[in-house]
């Protein structure tokens, strides 16, 4: 089923991929979805486009003004479309597994719920040039933050997870003290990384994007009257 941003078309700048100078930033290690047996070809996950690379470094300087020993860790950002696949299957066993049920004797609408659990999380690994899934195009990124102990900082949820705390503002009016924190900290990601002109995905905190269709959806949802379109598709 299209999205609303999928609507967006895309004026391929053929911008290069280019690694990530993990130097930089810190990353999370080994790569969660290669350890579960993803395989990224001759390229690592770590890999984004040029212009987002700047941007990823412009957003840790941001927020380094306010939290000098605190860095961006990076989750995952480039997925070829494979990965995307496997990921996608992956986590509907996972969803069946948790549910106690076994994938052979699923009922149709059994499956086509869980479909609907694990779409609500995974872009649809499309190989249709016009809908590309956002970190098939080296435009999206997921991340966190590490604190000044060098220890992940607590968001209230793990990223990736399938449940109503991975949105954004989840916690927002929670009046609970360790609730506040959770959005208080979800809140410096934010600002760090959309000072640098990325947008975060509506429905997961951690995950964000610039130059794709959703980042040119929501840039476009914000300012109207100066439409962009997206400047980045489907790397190969």
């Amino acid at each position: 089923m299209e999205k609303p941003h999928q609507q967006v078309p895309i004026l391929e700048c053929h911008e290069p991929l280019v690694p990530i100078p993990l130097e930089k930033l810190a990353v999370v290690s080994p790569h969660p979805y290669q350890q579960l047996g993803a395989t990224y070809g001759d390229r690592s996950p770590y890999y984004l486009r040029q212009g987002v690379v700047s941007a990823l470094l412009a957003a840790q300087t941001q927020l380094q003004k306010h939290y000098p020993t605190w860095q961006l860790l990076i989750f995952d950002a480039y997925r070829p479309v494979a990965v995307q696949q496997f990921m996608v299957d992956y986590t509907f066993k996972q969803v069946v597994h948790t549910a106690g049920l076994q994938v052979d004797s699923l009922s149709a609408t059994q499956r086509q719920e869980i479909w609907q659990q694990v779409y609500q999380l995974w872009a649809v690994p499309s190989l249709d040039e016009r809908y590309p899934p956002p970190h098939s195009t080296g435009a999206a990124v997921d991340l966190t933050l590490i604190n000044d102990t060098g220890e992940i900082v607590n968001m209230g949820s793990a990223i990736d997870e399938l449940s109503p705390r991975s949105h954004p503002d989840y916690y927002a009016n929670n009046t609970d003290p360790a609730a506040q924190k959770y959005h208080l900290h979800r809140q410096i990601l934010f600002e760090s990384m959309h000072s640098a002109g990325f947008q975060r995905h509506p429905n997961e905190w951690w995950h964000f994007s610039l130059g794709d269709q959703l980042w040119a959806y929501l840039t476009n949802q914000a300012s109207p009257n100066n439409p962009v379109v997206a400047r980045y598709g489907r790397i190969s």
